[in-house]
């Protein structure tokens, strides 16, 4: 039989991807205490203000000037999904709506047609440590649905799903396997519905993000997916995995044969990220936040952009921020609200 493992990358801070992902970036930022207007309480002397992604005492400003984060920029053709661990984020719109999520909640949105955002990561805590952990994936979107209605979805930690796996002979107390199931349903357990014009809404695409926990000495028996489905496993944490009894180094991803069961062990504590889904198989034209089929179509996207600035910016600044509670939220365009159920 061939080996499960059919090909492997080191993980830098950008991770490599494949069709139908565009982008996926691990972020971890231990932040120091805030200073009260949701800024980091320590000097800023010497970073690259507007483009502070280069760390330094173990975090970053990206492209905050006082808060950290990803001030007012646009998207048009495809997806965002963002999956935050610890930490919260600020969200605002050219839509005209907000929101404010994170502690195990994950933010998809459809850009389609085009949309502009703000993503700031708040810093709350004036006592003590502010650790931020997300990640952030761009996934495709086929042509027919480059130009959709912009469109995000919340999917609230309470509502998603963990799978856990007890290792086999290891009794109820042993070691397992907890499977974070964002998208893809896996055994009994599924996931929220992502935003309606998402590829991953396309039962045919089999798209799947889980994020494993593996505790020391677990295993876990990882479905098939069906024929011509591509998986990407990211260990992005422990000191390896082995996959059908292949090693797995750490900050690796492997790329494996979707189409069969594989075992996945771990002899030490490990995390990682499965990212899965059919290719689309289609011509990709990307230039900075804009991603479609053809170059003309980018120079379209950026003369729409410039006429139209897709519905304008309906904020007084461009990184707004929602105050220092950290109550968890989503108001949407249509004025419909959420709050995030606290356990």
């Amino acid at each position: 039989m061939e080996p499960a493992v059919l090909q492997t990358v080191p993980l830098d801070f950008r991770w490599p991807t494949i069709d139908p992902f565009l982008f996926c970036v691990h972020h971890l930022d231990h932040y120091p205490a805030a200073d009260g207007r949701l800024g980091p309480d320590a000097s800023l002397a010497g970073r690259p203000i507007g483009n502070d992604f280069a760390p330094s005492e173990g975090w970053r400003m990206y492209h905050g000037s006082h808060v950290p984060g990803f001030p007012q920029h646009p998207h048009r053709g495809f997806e965002t999904i963002t999956f935050v661990r610890r930490g919260l984020i600020d969200h605002a719109d050219s839509l005209g709506a907000t929101a404010r999520y994170g502690r195990g909640d994950v933010q998809w949105m459809t850009a389609g047609a085009g949309i502009q955002h703000a993503e700031m990561f708040p810093l709350l805590d004036t006592d003590g440590p502010n650790t931020l952990e997300l990640f952030q994936i761009w996934m495709n979107l086929p042509a027919a649905d480059k130009m959709v209605d912009p469109h995000f979805t919340m999917l609230w930690d309470h509502d998603i799903p963990r799978h856990v796996v007890p290792t086999p002979g290891a009794g109820p107390d042993g070691p397992a396997v907890t499977v974070t199931v964002i998208a893809g349903a896996l055994g009994d357990d599924t996931p929220p519905n992502p935003p309606p014009a998402s590829y991953a809404s396309d039962p045919r695409a089999d798209v799947a993000l889980w994020h494993a926990s593996f505790d020391a000495g677990s295993s876990w028996t990882m479905p098939s997916a069906a024929e011509g489905v591509a998986r990407v496993l990211y260990v992005f944490d422990g000191d390896g995995i082995t996959v059908d009894g292949e090693a797995v180094g750490s900050a690796t991803g492997a790329v494996v044969d979707a189409t069969r069961a594989i075992e996945v062990a771990s002899a030490g504590a490990a995390e990682l990220l499965v990212m899965q889904g059919r290719p689309i198989g289609e011509p990709v034209a990307q230039q900075g936040p804009f991603v479609m089929n053809t170059d003309d179509e980018i120079r379209q996207a950026f003369a729409d952009y410039r006429a139209t600035q897709f519905g304008g910016w309906p904020w007084d600044r461009p990184d707004p921020t929602h105050g220092t509670d950290g109550t968890r939220f989503a108001r949407h365009a249509d004025g419909r609200v959420e709050e995030a159920v606290t356990a």
